[in-house]
Order: C-alpha cells, then structure tokens, then sequence
C-alpha cells in the first residue's frame, strides 16, 4: 500500500509539473483530491487493512494528501506570478502622464438662494427651523384655520397617506409646531420641501421649495412686516429694489396682502422680465389670524405676529434669471455648469 501512495504522489507531482494553467491546476485537485479521485479510492480500500496497521495507513493517505495540496499551492502561487510579471510588461504605465483632475463640484442654484435666505433673516434675529415632510392634517390645515370645507383647502387637498396624515403642502406647519412650544417671542423661518398636485410646467411641480417666516410678540404692526420685507428685497435684489403691497385673502393672516418688488431687470420702467408692468409679484404675507393663536393657546389681545411665504424656486428663477423651473431637476451639466 506504501508502494501505492508512493506512486500516488510521483504522478501527481509530475503532472502538477507539466501543468501551465490554474485549470489544468484544478483538475489534478480533482483527480487526486476529490469525490472520486485517487486518494479518496485508496482510503475506500482501508477496511481491507488489520485493524492494527489501520492507523499507519491512514497517516500515510494524510501525508500524501498534505503533500499533493502543497505541490499544488506552490505550483498555483508560481503561476499567479508568471502571469502577473507578464502582465507588467505589457501594461506600462507612464507616471510622467498629466493625471486625470477631479472635477470639483459646486452648489445647486436652489442652495444658493436658500443659503442666501437664511443669511439675511439670521441678520435680522431669526432661528432657521425644520419640521416633518410628513404631516398630520390637523397642522397642516385645521391649525391654520383651514377647517375640512373651507375653499382654501381645495387647491391643496394633495398627497394623503392616510386619512390623518399627508405630505405637507406648506411650511406653515412648522409655524404652528413651534407656537405650540409656548417659548415667546417668535422670530423664524422655515424652509423645506412641500407638495402639492400640480401639472409640470415651466412654473410649476409637484414638489417644490417653501420659506414660511413667522413672528410673534407684543405690539408687532403690519408696519414691522412692511419693514422687514423691505430690507428682505433690498438684501436679496439690491438696494435700489422697492416694494409695494396689494390687499389679499389667506385663511391663516388678517389683514392679508402679496407683495411685489420692481424689476431689477430694468429698473421698474417695463420690460419683457415684468411683462411691461414694471413690478415682479415675490410673496404672500399679512398678521397672524387671532384665532390661530388662539387656537394655540397665544392670548391675541398680549401677542401679535405677521407671517410670510415665499417660493425658494420663484426666488431662485427670479435672481438668476432662469426662463423655465423644470431645469432645475433635469441635472443637466450644461446648466448647472452656470452656476
């Protein structure tokens, strides 16, 4: 049986030799190795051995198998080198090449704006807040005295998950989650994403970018709303930029107004940016509805507040002059290479 596993490992060893390719590598393994092979035969053969020479014999099939896997290890090692010096020679590389440059990148025209935003209203003493894209109906339309049959809620009636809770059309509800907090006085912004069901058109998505501002506190006028959006489109548009105000209606404010602020394009004289009105509508605004603070728990006969939204993207379109909102979401590099 020595003679047997002897001759075993000679024939191995000397195909394992002539081998030039892991293939040809891994089938000597299976040969000798495997299921069916060589050395899995001969142990087959052990209960025709004593009893007494069982243990020699199997050491002997171990050692040989042990041997054989080491040939083949050394011989798969070889060969990995073979190749890869081979490879070397072929695949030279020039290290006195330019190298290829990263191309850095840079902000959305979107954050630009937004960050632009928030640097004027955090001048002026405001917290910057953030709420839940999810919300529940109650904030999002109730709290701001939009109860289930008003008209107002019509237009906004959008994406419900549930009965009680949908994605949040507007940023108000962060105004009202941070009134329900009790700390007075208020003085916030709150920008994030909103959604609404509306057609995609060159002015319109159906998820966009919302700022609500809110204050509250004792003896605010509509005076201190005119003035601090005043300074907002100064800021934002440039020092010459006037403002004007135009009564409205919003369920959630009273008295209620949008404000417009002249072209900066051509300097309030008309032209095809205004339409030849001079003036550019920006935001809605007004006081904060006493029955909203009411309803938060806000004595409006001691707190007074005024509140404001604008549109990140309208703000975005406006300053840089950008004709059509849908090329902010299509990633074309060209465009976003401006910016």
């Amino acid at each position: 049986m020595k003679e047997k596993l002897e001759q075993i490992r000679q024939e191995a060893l000397k195909r394992i030799r002539e081998s030039n390719s892991p293939d040809k590598l891994n089938e000597i393994r299976v040969a000798y190795l495997g299921k069916k092979g060589e050395l899995t035969a001969v142990l087959k053969s052990m209960k025709e051995v004593s009893e007494a020479e069982r243990p020699k014999f199997g050491q002997m099939v171990n050692e040989t198998r042990a041997a054989i896997e080491e040939l083949l290890k050394q011989a798969g090692t070889a060969l990995e080198t073979a190749a890869m010096n081979e490879r070397l020679k072929h695949e030279v590389i020039d290290v006195t090449l330019p190298a290829k440059r990263p191309v850095p990148g840079h902000k959305h025209p979107n954050t630009i704006a937004l960050e632009e935003v928030e640097r004027i209203f955090i001048g002026l003493g405001y917290e910057v807040v953030s709420g839940p894209e999810i919300e529940e109906d109650y904030y999002n339309f109730e709290a701001l005295n939009i109860p289930a049959d008003h008209p107002a809620k019509d237009e906004q009636d959008t994406f419900y998950i549930s009965g009680d809770f949908l994605l949040r059309t507007q940023t108000s509800s962060v105004q009202i989650r941070e009134m329900q907090k009790g700390k007075l006085p208020i003085r916030m912004i709150a920008p994030g994403r909103v959604f609404r069901s509306d057609e995609v058109d060159a002015t319109h998505s159906p998820c966009f970018h919302q700022i609500e501002g809110l204050v509250v506190d004792k003896k605010v006028t509509f005076a201190d709303l005119k003035g601090t959006l005043d300074v907002f489109a100064k800021e934002l548009f440039g020092e010459n930029t006037k403002t004007k105000f135009r009564p409205h209606h919003f369920p959630f404010t009273e008295p209620s107004a949008e404000m417009d602020v002249s072209c900066f394009k051509c300097g309030g004289s008309g032209c095809r940016f205004c339409k030849g009105s001079g003036w550019i509508e920006i935001l809605g605004c007004g006081m904060v509805h006493p029955r909203v603070l009411t309803m938060r728990g806000i004595d409006p006969e001691e707190y007074v507040g005024f509140a404001f939204g604008v549109g990140l993207e309208r703000i975005a379109l406006l300053k840089y002059e950008i004709d059509d909102m849908r090329l902010m979401y299509e990633n074309d590099q060209r465009f976003l290479d401006q910016f």
